[in-house]
């Protein structure tokens, strides 16, 4: 496929930008509280930082490669599952990537109510009926919006970066500034406490928030296309994460020495509030609740876009039925935008009746977004094996490495997450087959390819049937 140079045109410097400001997460706002409230200590959060640094670094450079060495696959990460290991696993990679969306979605309401609540009592925590309602109204308004053909939010991306940013510059220089670091408050109980949990344990619990705060990573990775070539598409995809990694470390060690363990697992949501308020008091955490209402405001808009186009590009290239790459007068793609707004209704209501927390939401979006993560990294090794995996000048040992480590560390996630998440996503897959059956009779197609699709499929709905069990007689518990 050829390339549109005319398209190539950003340097170093403005990509890397543009990336950062593409994956900075609203996770920012809590990774200090939610590595605390999991359990981890401090240890255990340096030795997690370490795993996600080395094996998160490797899987974007195993979607950055992907994109150089595949670039006529340009529907989405779900196409290298599909291309890779076939079409029942591309489309539950597709549906994968969907949920997630959507979930991430809800994750953002009720992180934003969370921090409404702290300046309108009605909302309370993010999950009571007031929150239900006006995050109902406020969904099918933006659903209107892009119904009515509007998909463009530059603006808004840039009030919502910006938001983000200043809490925690401030945060950053109120810190250091205030003298509020205390070593001795850093190394208490470095390692965890006497009968808690262990540091293997620790370590497993910090994955979630880990994953989470890189979610959008791989949309950065397709942006460093418009890259002046790949010499500079490269930097500026290691730059981005690296500078990430580093503010997000930075951020997590400075809290550690704020506050000890017991008091950062207790802050309400969002933690980052909680922090600096111990620093400067409550206009501190006044200016992070303001940040993240502007902040994810703006970014609800972003996703519902992101949201209607996980459906409308699947769609449009096969993997989904046909009626969701359907446009209307305003080529906008309608069933796409109503599916996508009914799925986060419906969560919506879960979220009430089950007084979800924005860290269980997160989780779920996380579960949901593993399989086609973890395909991508697998089927970069796949075309490693065949030869065909070497970018440009790219040594070939560090594209073997690579492609072993973010192979590893997909495997790692998998184990991390836990029998409960894993059962979770289940359930959260099992619907797409229906999806899947669908589309295949729409296009007169065998339902399976073959023997070892049928026998995932079959594995995919028992677990499912076997998690709702559990879930319905109180075994199962993730909100």
């Amino acid at each position: 496929m050829e390339e549109d140079q005319s398209q190539r045109t950003l340097g170093v410097i403005p990509l890397t930008l543009f990336a950062i400001g593409t994956t900075l997460a609203s996770g920012v706002f809590s990774l200090s509280g939610d590595f605390a409230a999991s359990g981890a200590h401090t240890l255990a959060v340096l030795i997690g930082w370490g795993i996600c640094g080395v094996g998160m670094l490797a899987l974007t450079m195993c979607f950055f490669n992907l994109s150089v060495v595949k670039p006529e696959l340009t529907s989405g990460i779900y196409t290298y599952a599909r291309e890779g290991f076939g079409e029942f696993l591309g489309f539950n990679s597709a549906w994968g990537y969907w949920m997630s969306a959507l979930l991430a979605q809800i994750s953002f309401i009720s992180l934003l109510f969370a921090a409404l609540g702290n300046f309108f009592s009605l909302f309370g925590d993010g999950s009571n009926l007031a929150s239900l309602i006006v995050s109902s109204i406020i969904i099918w308004g933006l659903s209107y919006l892009v119904y009515r053909g509007v998909n463009e939010a530059v603006l808004i991306n840039a009030i919502v970066v910006s938001a983000k940013i200043l809490p925690i510059l401030v945060m950053l220089g109120a810190i250091m500034m205030a003298g509020a670091f205390s070593p001795e408050t850093f190394m208490t109980h470095f390692k965890g406490v006497e009968g808690g949990l262990s540091l293997f344990e620790q370590i497993k619990g910090t994955v979630y928030t880990t994953v989470w705060i890189f979610i959008g990573i791989e949309g950065a990775v397709v942006l460093s296309g418009r890259g002046k070539n790949t010499k500079v598409s490269g930097t500026a995809t290691i730059l981005s994460f690296v500078s990430l990694f580093i503010l997000y470390l930075i951020l997590s060690v400075l809290s550690m020495g704020v506050m000890p363990q017991e008091q950062l697992a207790e802050l309400a949501n969002p933690p980052m509030a909680g922090i600096l308020k111990a620093v400067v008091g409550q206009w501190g955490a006044n200016l992070v609740n303001l940040a993240v209402v502007i902040s994810l405001g703006g970014a609800m808009f972003t996703y519902t876009i992101l949201c209607v186009d996980s459906a409308y590009g699947p769609a449009k290239h096969g993997a989904f039925p046909q009626i969701f790459a359907k446009l209307n007068k305003h080529e906008a793609p309608t069933w796409s935008i109503i599916a996508s707004t009914v799925f986060i209704q419906i969560f919506l209501i879960i979220l009430y009746f089950n007084e979800s927390t924005y860290q269980a939401m997160y989780a779920m979006s996380t579960s949901a977004i593993m399989v086609p993560y973890v395909f991508s990294a697998f089927y970069y090794m796949k075309l490693m094996i065949q030869g065909k995996g070497t970018v440009g000048t790219m040594n070939r040992t560090i594209s073997w490495v690579i492609a072993i480590v973010g192979s590893i560390y997909g495997f790692w996630l998998l184990y991390a997450s836990g029998l409960t998440y894993i059962l979770v996503s289940m359930m959260l897959y099992a619907p797409g087959i229906i999806f899947y059956v669908i589309n295949r009779k729409e296009k007169k197609l065998k339902l399976f390819n073959n023997s070892i699709d049928l026998f995932l499929c079959i594995a995919l709905l028992v677990a499912a049937g076997v998690a709702v069990y559990l879930t319905l007689n109180g075994t199962l518990q993730f909100f």
